[in-house]
């Protein structure tokens, strides 16, 4: 059987623009999106901490070493820069493997910048 866990988490992410006009996703740098095993165009699920909006959509890489999270298109309705973001991708996983999986996680802080992570 096979189970869906967390695979990969940016914690307290703050968005840094957004463009309702760009086709859509979520613009991360490409950085924070390699630290934690997230793939361009990997599926993911936001919670936005200023205003308690969730929404899926998917994750393309910004410039390296930016800090820049960028709502686009249909979510750029959804927050604005300043708002903190949880950013989360899962994986299906054999059930026999759940109890130790582990995944990998990074808080930001200032600039998004990383000040905490687990899993890596």
């Amino acid at each position: 059987m096979l189970v869906h866990l967390l695979k990969s988490k940016i914690h307290r992410a703050q968005v840094t623009a957004g463009d309702v006009n760009y086709e859509g996703s979520l613009g991360i740098a490409r950085d924070l999106m390699d630290k934690i095993g997230m793939l361009p165009y990997e599926r993911i699920l936001c919670g936005n901490m200023a205003n308690g909006e969730r929404f899926e959509t998917y994750a393309i890489p910004a410039e390296p070493g930016s800090g820049q999270i960028i709502l686009n298109g249909a979510t750029a309705r959804l927050g604005k820069p300043g708002d903190r973001l949880t950013i989360m991708s899962f994986a299906e996983v054999e059930s026999a493997g759940a109890k130790s999986w582990k995944p990998r996680v990074i808080v930001l802080g200032e600039k998004n910048a990383v000040v905490n992570e687990r899993g890596i």
